[in-house]
């Protein structure tokens, strides 16, 4: 991180990887999330590079107003993503972010810095109301998965979605609650975020005059 911070960190890598997917948990979760260990584990059977980081140190996630600190939580992703440029694995290829939760909410607002780069945004059961004025400053292709129980949350979502001028989707995934725990739900999300990363990096790959057809099957 830019302020010296060293956070633990799952870089997985198939071979000639034509992206990496930058994970950002949510609140009370860590990179050693289930669902996003099952989702990443996808994402590299499909060709692409994960990284799964915990935002927080363990002192700071004990502290519930560090947890829900969303400028926080982006200049950490964002750290992440600096980290990735310089790293000789990852270096060069195209950068997505895939938020859940409150970690949603800061991967659209690194995302919003055209500093970073960004290739892609995908949130699942994100609070993606939480990135507040920095929606209308996104400008990477953005999804936007939710159940379709989870009703709170796919309201604020559909809020936040208005807002968005970007090339953007919102899936709902019938019959889900928040943590896509039903049979099948979470795999509609891999082929949902998979489909969309691989459109993005293709695009991206494509813009800096990389093979175009280099993407994730």
């Amino acid at each position: 991180m830019s302020d010296g911070l060293r956070l633990p960190g799952t870089l997985g890598l198939p071979k000639n990887p034509r992206g990496l997917v930058i994970f950002a948990h949510g609140s009370g979760s860590s990179r050693l999330s289930p669902r996003n260990r099952a989702v990443a584990a996808e994402i590299q059977a499909r060709g692409c590079g994960t990284l799964l980081f915990d935002l927080l140190t363990d002192e700071e996630a004990r502290d519930r107003a560090r947890v829900f600190d969303i400028d926080l939580l982006a200049q950490r992703v964002a750290g992440a993503v600096a980290w990735a440029r310089r790293n000789a694995e990852t270096i060069g290829i195209p950068i997505g972010l895939f938020g859940a939760s409150t970690g949603a909410a800061a991967a659209l607002v690194a995302a919003a810095d055209p500093r970073l780069a960004i290739a892609a945004v995908v949130s699942r059961g994100g609070r993606a109301d939480l990135a507040g004025n920095h929606l209308s400053r996104v400008r990477c292709p953005t999804l936007l998965v939710v159940g379709g129980a989870d009703r709170e949350v796919l309201e604020l979502n559909r809020q936040a979605f208005v807002r968005l001028n970007c090339r953007k989707g919102l899936e709902v995934v019938p019959g889900a609650t928040h943590l896509f725990e039903e049979p099948g739900a979470l795999e509609q999300v891999v082929d949902l975020a998979a489909s969309w990363f691989s459109a993005a990096f293709a695009r991206a790959l494509s813009d800096s005059d990389r093979p175009a057809n280099a993407r994730c099957q």
